[in-house]
């Protein structure tokens, strides 16, 4: 068996777009996304076939999801079902650490080790 080991503080920040950039990481079943989003950054709604796990670490964000919105702060937790249209607002001035669990592995983000 090998080990994936990699240090989080040497993954690069990747642009997403403007206001919004990630780091991430894949095992072999799923992928670890750290996104920073800023304020003032433009939503874009969005679904895909994966399951997402939210965590928020720091700032305040208005989530939607289907036709519920819910605001997350530092400690905030959610699950995006597959295929539900969902995006995020940052809600006030201060940029938002979001760290997303998807299941399975998003190729994409960061390939899976081999």
């Amino acid at each position: 068996m090998d080990l994936h080991k990699i240090d989080w503080e040497n993954i690069p920040w990747e642009p997403v777009r403007e206001g919004i950039t990630r780091k991430s990481f894949s095992g072999n079943g799923a992928t670890l996304a750290l996104h920073k989003l800023m304020p003032k950054h433009e939503p874009k709604p969005h679904k895909h076939t994966y399951e997402q796990l939210v965590y928020i670490l720091a700032g305040h964000i208005r989530f939607h999801v289907g036709d519920k919105s819910v605001v997350l702060g530092p400690g905030g937790l959610l699950q995006i079902p597959p295929d539900v249209m969902h995006w995020g607002e940052v809600v006030g001035d201060e940029p938002v650490l979001n760290l997303d669990i998807f299941t399975p592995v998003r190729e994409e983000y960061a390939p899976a080790p081999r």
